[in-house]
């Protein structure tokens, strides 16, 4: 079993940056792949971001303005994001797996997620 628990999101202008957090326990963390996900008003979840080992990949609308890392001594995940817009206004999800991908049925644990709002 992995608990997850997401931190970090908040209120920001258009332009600015926020940086989430997402500590796992309970299992291996450094052999898991973990991934950040979204999820919008009225819109279905969605990919944003996937680390497992050194491979890293992101989805196209998010290329080049979020980051993902990860840092296996404290267990954590983090998703740095710059340049925000108005459409990153979501609720914001880390998942850990076993494969590296953006299929989210790959995904078997979920934390409970962390409120983003982009401000114009």
């Amino acid at each position: 079993q992995v608990q997850l628990v997401e931190s970090g999101g908040g209120l920001v202008q258009a332009g600015g940056s926020l940086r989430l957090s997402c500590t796992a326990s309970g299992r291996t963390f450094s052999n898991s792949a973990m991934g950040w996900f979204r999820r919008a008003p009225g819109k279905d979840r969605e990919f944003v971001a996937g680390h497992k080992w050194s491979a890293t990949f992101y989805a196209d609308s998010v290329k080049g303005r979020f980051t993902i890392s990860r840092d296996n001594d404290r267990n954590t995940l983090y998703l740095e994001m710059n340049s925000l817009k108005p459409e990153d206004t979501s609720v914001y999800y880390c998942a850990a797996g076993m494969v590296l991908t953006a299929d989210i049925d790959e995904y078997n644990y979920w934390g409970q997620g962390t409120q983003v709002t982009v401000s114009s």
